[in-house]
């Protein structure tokens, strides 16, 4: 079933691609970065190829992903600063999200935003949402746009290049990648229940 999935996934952005060229791995990646799961583990190598190829310019390849992504990620983090903050206040307390809560996530992208990014957009997952919480805890958006890019521009060098290297066997990047989506999900899962088991403690001791 998630194998399908994937593969389906895979040849849209495939397609998408060869129909409309720059601006499709443009479409793809702001995409990505606006919270939809579209791989740029796909996006990327497949990209590099068509630069071996001769099809694609590896430095227009690279420019317009990274301008994909800082668009996407801009969507997201004002849609996070200007309706998410005030969703989570109303119904964060379903998902045992608490006033608290947001104001530890304030603090800590203060103090760490620019890390938080940074590295956010170097891991698979946490890319593709990371600018959303950003924009909640109200980040300075010229401190979010420079680090988006910042973070972004290695990754995008390094998929596209490896997808040039590999050429015709460019998919193989996707195998090893979804090996490393697959320990990301289980690390989220992990704090996840960590984050709901905190919350339950903290309620019965406040029910004591």
């Amino acid at each position: 079933m998630i194998g399908n999935f994937l593969e389906s996934l895979m040849f849209f952005v495939i397609n998408t691609i060869r129909a409309f060229s720059y601006f499709g791995v443009f479409i793809l990646t702001m995409a990505e970065s606006a919270c939809i799961p579209i791989p740029s583990e796909v996006i990327m190598p497949f990209s590099g190829f068509l630069v071996a190829s001769g099809y694609f310019n590896f430095i227009l390849v690279v420019l317009v992903a990274t301008l994909g992504e800082l668009t996407g990620g801009t969507i997201a983090y004002y849609v996070g600063k200007t309706g998410g903050r005030s969703l989570v206040e109303r119904y964060g307390k379903y998902i045992l999200i608490s006033h608290h809560d947001l104001n530890t996530a304030d603090h800590w992208f203060s103090r760490y935003g620019d890390k938080v990014v940074f590295f956010g957009r170097l891991l698979p997952i946490i890319r593709t949402y990371i600018s959303f919480p950003a924009g909640v805890s109200k980040m300075k958006y010229s401190r979010f746009a420079l680090f988006t890019v910042l973070g972004t521009l290695p990754w995008v060098i390094a998929l596209t290049f490896l997808g040039i290297k590999l050429g015709d066997n460019w998919q193989i990047i996707r195998v090893y990648f979804h090996k490393f989506d697959i320990l990301i999900l289980a690390l989220i899962l992990i704090a996840l229940v960590w984050y709901v088991w905190r919350h339950i403690k903290n309620m019965r001791k406040e029910n004591v």
